[in-house]
């Protein structure tokens, strides 16, 4: 039974391309069992129609605030009430900066102040005007006055730019209202839930492992931790409780996430596998030494005058994300892991993600310059298993900040998430 079965989504619609996909974000949300009606601004009306969303929700479409036919003029009173979610997508940056600073001047704007209802909004914009630090204020606030953003998500443009600015797919945003209605029906309310992943205990590992060969020195690698602080920041930001074991990085924690800080791969391995059990998702960011040494040094080891070379003997660390994949089904979280790569991307990814029974894979080429370890922006391509199916889905992101990147993986993981439990029969309602 799906958790929007019943429930009654106020869609507002305001002016931007994207209002295209509104269309078929209706269709979707009449089909999950919601009930639907529609507010649109003067904006939207130049770039879909009245009628067509009146003929997808079989529901008359509110365009105007001072409408003598509805509740004798005052229909923006009992549509208010009648909502259990109010539904802005898209949001343009105007009508954010309206919404943000209270103002009333639309039916839509009005709304927002007069409902109680769950506030939930699905940002589109050019991405110069996303990435603005007056609409980043705006969001900001919206966020603290309990407004729940959807996105965007980063792509082409059909003003021709790529970055962040697009609105969620249609079925991105079903999916996060999906998540969140579930955990809201799930009784205890964590510190942060008030988002599409509220509910949900993520756990990730962060950052490079750092083997000892004697008391000075040791092995490791260039990971910055920032792709994981990243990842973790957004899923804190969509209201899921998240714990980050986190090897040596200069980095702070990001706000409302519990860190759990380790060293070497064998302390990441016990973390992992003893958070792991009661989790949700469980992402394998770290990177992780794959060997360290036999039997470190107790004092530090001399260079010798005599011996032109020194020999290390290295044995293999554990396997931390095929571990966590391995467990059994009762204690199992969806497992997400990365794959650095320098060649044949595809290729390896796909291998990883069988080989190591993973859910989903997170791949980049750290060969390329400005990406990857270090750097503060990357691209990645995303695939996950299909049970129904003989390949995985695919996703190719464009080059995004490691922030907007981790919002478009946190999105993905929704998805996985929410169709995993569409398809345990224990997470089904019983007669």
């Amino acid at each position: 039974m799906s958790p929007l079965l019943g429930q009654r989504i106020l869609l507002g619609i305001s002016a931007g391309i994207a209002a295209y996909k509104s269309a078929h974000l209706a269709r979707l949300l009449k089909k999950a069992g919601a009930e639907v009606r529609v507010v649109m601004t003067d904006g939207a009306q130049a770039f879909i129609t009245p009628l067509t969303l009146q003929a997808l929700t079989g529901e008359a479409v509110r365009t105007s605030l001072l409408d003598p036919e509805a509740e004798a003029g005052m229909g923006h009173i009992e549509l208010a009430r009648w909502a259990d979610t109010l539904l802005v997508a898209p949001a343009t940056a105007d009508l954010m900066a309206r919404l943000a600073h209270g103002h009333a001047d639309d039916l839509l704007t009005t709304l927002n102040l007069a409902s109680d209802a769950r506030r939930v909004m699905a940002p589109a914009m050019n991405q110069a005007m996303w990435r603005h630090p007056a609409t980043q204020r705006n969001a900001e606030r919206l966020a603290s006055d309990g407004w729940q953003l959807l996105g965007p998500a980063a792509g082409d443009q059909a003003c021709g730019d790529v970055g962040p600015g697009r609105m969620l797919e249609p079925e991105e945003i079903v999916t996060a209202l999906t998540v969140g209605e579930s955990a809201g029906q799930g009784g205890d309310a964590s510190a942060n839930a008030s988002g599409p992943a509220a509910g949900l205990t993520i756990t990730l590992t962060a950052g490079p492992t750092r083997e000892p060969l004697d008391p000075v020195r040791y092995l490791t690698n260039h990971s910055s931790g920032k792709m994981g602080y990243a990842l973790a920041a957004s899923a804190a930001r969509l209201g899921a409780r998240v714990r980050l074991i986190s090897g040596p990085v200069s980095l702070a924690t990001p706000p409302g996430v519990e860190r759990i800080d380790v060293e070497t791969a064998e302390q990441m391995h016990a973390a992992a596998l003893r958070l792991a059990v009661d989790s949700d998702a469980f992402i394998g960011c770290a990177a992780v030494a794959d060997y360290r040494a036999a039997a470190p040094a107790e004092h530090k080891l001399k260079k010798r005058d005599d011996a032109e070379s020194l020999t290390l003997e290295l044995v293999k660390n554990p396997d931390i994300i095929a571990a966590v994949a391995a467990l059994p089904a009762a204690q199992r979280p969806l497992v997400v892991g990365f794959a650095a790569e320098t060649q044949d991307l595809e290729h390896y990814a796909q291998d990883k993600l069988t080989r190591k029974g993973l859910d989903m894979i997170v791949a980049n080429d750290v060969s390329l310059a400005g990406q990857g370890f270090g750097a503060d922006h990357n691209a990645a391509l995303l695939l996950w298993r299909r049970p129904d199916a003989t390949t995985p889905g695919r996703h190719q992101t464009a080059t995004l900040t490691k922030t907007e990147l981790a919002d478009t993986i946190l999105h993905h993981l929704l998805e996985r998430l929410s169709a995993r439990q569409a398809s345990d029969p224990h997470t089904q309602d019983t007669p």
